[in-house]
C-alpha cells in the first residue's frame, strides 16, 4: 500500500484487492509502507550490492524478497504516485527482480497518471507489470463526505471483473517468472 498519509484511502482499496484476490484463490500478504516507516533511503551503498545495514533495510527486504509477486495500490499525487513508493523501490534490488505485478490506482483522474508513471520505475528493477490496470476514480468509485474522509471504497461494476483479469495476469506472470530465480 502505497500512501503513508494518516487520512488515506489505501487502506480501503488494498482491503478490497484483498478480498477480490483471496476470493480468487490468492494468498495476500499486506505489506503497508507506512507500517515500514522507511527514512528516506539511508544505505550507504547502492542497492544493487545488497550490502544492507540498516534494521529497517533488513525487514523490508525480507518482507519483499518473500513475495513471488506484488500488487501495488497507488493514489495519484500532482501527476504521479508519492514519493514513499519511490524511497520503498529505491531501497532494494536483487528482492524485486524476476517478480510480476498488478497496478491499482486510485484518484480524481483515476490513479492513471500514478501508474503510467511507476512503470518504468519498476522495470528497471526488473519487475514485469502486467497490461490490465485497475484505475478507482474518487468521484465515481469511492462514497466520501468530504475531502479528509477515508470513505468508503463503492467499485463501479465494471471494475471487479477488470481487477480478476489483472490478478489472472500477474499469478500466469508469477508462474512464468518463478523459474528464472530458482537457483541453477
Amino acid at each position: 500500500m502505497g500512501s503513508t498519509r494518516p487520512q488515506r484511502r489505501g487502506g480501503i482499496v488494498a482491503g478490497w484487492v484483498q478480498r477480490v484476490a483471496e476470493a480468487h484463490g490468492a494468498t495476500v500478504e499486506l505489506l503497508d509502507l507506512a507500517a515500514f516507516d522507511l527514512p528516506m533511503l539511508d544505505e550507504p551503498s547502492p542497492a544493487i550490492h545488497g550490502d544492507y545495514t540498516g534494521p529497517h533495510t533488513l525487514r523490508w527486504a525480507a518482507a519483499v524478497a518473500a513475495c513471488d509477486a506484488f500488487v501495488f495500490v497507488v493514489p495519484e499525487y500532482n501527476h504521479s504516485f508519492p514519493a514513499a513508493v519511490k524511497n520503498a523501490i529505491d531501497y532494494l534490488f536483487a528482492e524485486w527482480n524476476d517478480k510480476a505485478a498488478g497496478l491499482v490506482g486510485y484518484g480524481v483522474q483515476g490513479g492513471v497518471r500514478a501508474v503510467e508513471a511507476l512503470r518504468p520505475v519498476l522495470a528497471e528493477v526488473g519487475i514485469a507489470d502486467v497490461r490490465t490496470q485497475v484505475c478507482l476514480n474518487l468521484m465515481t468509485d469511492f462514497v466520501l463526505t468530504g475531502p479528509t474522509d477515508v470513505g468508503r471504497i463503492a467499485a463501479a461494476e465494471h471494475q471487479e471483473p477488470i481487477l480478476r483479469r489483472m490478478l489472472d495476469e500477474v499469478t500466469a506472470w508469477a508462474g512464468a517468472l518463478r523459474s528464472l530465480r530458482a537457483p541453477v
